[in-house]
């Protein structure tokens, strides 16, 4: 987000050696495998392709690719013939949902350097224990030199985490970018230095940007951008999409380009929008200023993105708290899975990005819920007519927490219209499509990555099974209220890791780190003292 710019640009001024991440993030302490043959047996599949879930089926995974997939009959008459053969291990998938590993459309890999203070190790851990396996990461603290060995030592598997593109900041490559050509050489410098693709944000002349996208194109390199305040006069999505811009990030961009009787956003005379409070109320009022659903203006701008197989990740939850701030902060598992230094980075403060809550009112509340429906029904609607949508989380700011958030997202989608088999495609098919991978993950195909979820149950019928935290079910029969749910296998490359482990491991974290500053277990205070 955009305080991370600033963050990012001075940052990398300062040479930071590949081994630094050796420190920063450990050894890989987790997961077994892979092994020379693994079977999945008796699973339900929901394949990421859009398909209905099917099965049961045996899948065989060799090493780090998927080499079976096996159906052994219909529900409830098994062909013993149909079986596959014995493996090295074996997983009795009976009972369990199978899908491919989830894909993050937008991500910050945030370390103990950045503002949120939290260990790249912490990070790493919630994103695999909520299923995802692939990355993209959308600037970072850190030089690319560092975020590109984090992205080899996951190759490697190494270290515990998903598989990670990099997509460093624009103006962060090179600090003081003014003129095309200097854009044009510092996307090639950072095509040289590792990165898989480039993030548009912050304060870009006109001229620099489309030379920058014009370069990045002609090295096939995938770009994105958060259309920022300080540029979307000039560079609104159809501008940039035309440009050769692959997807958005956020929603920035998009209500501006279909304004029919203004030019630019209506601001108060007294904004400014350095003032986080200020320019997060007025974002809650900008698609009230757009062309209405279904008119000439929406089908115009619509027609043209789809026609050019643009991209979206709308990171719904990334401003969830605007609409419901009590929800947020009330949050089932910020109590055991959310750091304290994270916890102080979201309370209100002027000096940390996406903690505005100076003064948040019930009307500011009300326009983010109009800002909702109406961003939402597009965002659906685009869907129905064949656009591609993926699931970006942006955690660590505004209490959206990391692994967490991306199955908030899923959820918002589902409420965006999305069916539950449309929320699962755009996390898995969908996302790999954007993040330009769909060659070898978001499906379970043979061939491909052995990139998996494993989860008891069905989250076709109900999402929150995904959380970390699960969902609480009353037991007739004993009368107990019991928490079921969480994901119980993340397999990445063929290494099979224990997602409840993988969570407890992050509870521990936070136990610890409250510990450490003489903090009870528990929820962690919104404010400094009681009434």
């Amino acid at each position: 987000m955009l305080a991370g710019l600033v963050a990012a640009i001075g940052a990398m001024t300062v040479p930071v050696l590949a081994a630094d991440t050796r420190e920063a993030i450990p050894a890989r302490d987790a997961g077994q495998g892979p092994y020379a043959r693994l079977v999945i047996r008796n699973v339900d599949v929901v394949d990421g392709t859009g398909a209905p879930m099917q099965g049961p089926f045996d899948v065989v995974v060799e090493r780090d690719r998927i080499t079976e997939i096996l159906s052994i009959g219909a529900p409830g008459a098994i062909e013993p013939d149909k079986r596959a053969d014995a493996g090295e291990r074996e997983i009795d998938g009976t009972g369990f949902t199978l899908m491919p590993g989830f894909v993050d459309t937008h991500v910050h890999l945030h370390t103990l350097d950045d503002a949120q203070g939290v260990p790249p190790e912490y990070v790493l851990k919630l994103w695999l224990a909520h299923g995802v396996t692939s990355v993209r990461e959308l600037g970072s603290g850190r030089p690319i030199e560092w975020l590109v060995d984090v992205k080899r030592r996951s190759e490697r598997n190494e270290i515990v985490a998903p598989r990670i593109d990099v997509y460093p900041f624009f103006n962060a490559i090179r600090p003081g970018i003014h003129d095309p050509a200097a854009a044009r050489d510092a996307v090639r410098q950072a095509r040289r230095r590792g990165a898989d693709g480039i993030k548009f944000i912050g304060s870009i002349p006109e001229d620099v940007l489309y030379a920058a996208l014009d370069e990045a194109e002609a090295l096939d390199m995938r770009t994105t951008m958060h259309h920022a305040q300080q540029l979307v006069a000039y560079a609104n999505v159809l501008q940039t999409s035309a440009r050769g811009l692959d997807s958005i990030e956020h929603w920035y961009g998009l209500p501006e380009a279909m304004f029919t009787d203004r030019r630019l956003q209506r601001w108060p005379a007294g904004f400014n929008n350095t003032d986080e409070q200020m320019r997060f109320a007025e974002a809650g009022r900008l698609w009230q200023q757009a062309a209405e659903p279904g008119s000439e203006r929406w089908n115009e701008v619509m027609d043209t993105l789809l026609e050019r197989g643009f991209g979206l990740s709308p990171t719904f939850t990334a401003y969830l708290a605007s609409r419901d701030l009590m929800r947020m902060t009330n949050a089932t598992w910020h109590a055991e899975y959310t750091l304290p230094a994270l916890w102080d980075f979201y309370r209100p403060s002027r000096h940390h990005h996406g903690s505005y809550w100076f003064d948040w009112t019930t009307e500011r509340e009300m326009d983010w819920r109009q800002n909702y429906r109406l961003w939402m029904r597009f965002v659906d609607e685009y869907k129905n007519r064949g656009g591609l949508v993926g699931i970006g989380s942006d955690c660590g700011y505004i209490y959206n927490l990391y692994g967490f958030g991306y199955v908030q997202e899923m959820e918002l989608l589902r409420e965006a219209g999305f069916s539950p088999l449309e929320v699962i495609h755009a996390a898995t098919g969908m996302g790999a499509k954007i993040i330009g991978r769909a060659d070898e993950v978001g499906t379970v195909r043979v061939g491909h990555k052995a990139d998996l979820v494993l989860v008891r149950g069905n989250p076709l019928a109900n999402l929150k099974l995904l959380l970390g935290t699960g969902t609480i079910r009353l037991d007739d029969a004993t009368g107990r209220v019991e928490q079921v749910g969480g994901i119980d296998y993340t397999i990445k490359d063929g290494i099979v890791y224990d997602a409840a482990a993988l969570r407890a491991d992050v509870r521990r974290m936070v136990r610890e780190a409250k510990a450490a500053r003489g903090l009870p277990d528990g929820p962690m205070p919104v404010v400094d003292a009681e009434r």
